[in-house]
């Protein structure tokens, strides 16, 4: 489905998303005209999702990445539907997984401190039914982290 091309378009578009079209033209090699119809191709055939800002979470008052495990008390339709309704309400998650293994769900949450995040535990994550147990893991430092998709 994806080309060279389309692949270089979208490694030029995952660094830098508010690129001209001039400008990403001569970077991929193509004239004006047809890497404007690919990227519109692109968008239209959901390969590029969207465009966003990245946001630094320090400096917009979210300085505490947490990684919670989750498992549910029975994994039935109704606490999967249960637990992950309620995830998608909760501004504070920014990931959920579903796992293999010992644990049934993943969540990157973001937090202003140790008091947001036990607060968030207790209002919230504590209150569904649905849950045997969470396992939480501060993040000390990010050592590596990419927003684009690496190359094939």
């Amino acid at each position: 489905m994806l080309d060279s091309i389309d692949r270089r378009i979208l490694a030029v578009l995952q660094e830098d998303g508010r690129i001209t079209n001039q400008e990403l033209s001569e970077k991929v090699g193509l004239s004006p005209t047809p890497c404007l119809r690919r990227l519109k191709r692109l968008e239209e055939t959901g390969v590029v999702k969207g465009y966003a800002a990245i946001v630094d979470p320090k400096a917009y008052g979210l300085p505490f990445s947490v990684f919670v495990s989750v498992r549910l008390s029975q994994q039935t339709q109704e606490n999967i539907s249960e637990f992950e309704k309620a995830v998608e309400s909760w501004s504070e998650v920014t990931e959920c997984y579903l796992m293999t293994g010992s644990q049934d769900y993943h969540l990157r949450v973001l937090t202003d401190g140790i008091e947001g995040y036990e607060r968030f535990l207790k209002q919230k994550v504590t209150r569904l039914k649905c849950i045997q147990s969470v396992e939480s893991n501060f993040a000390l430092a990010t050592i590596k982290k990419r927003n684009g998709l690496p190359p094939l």
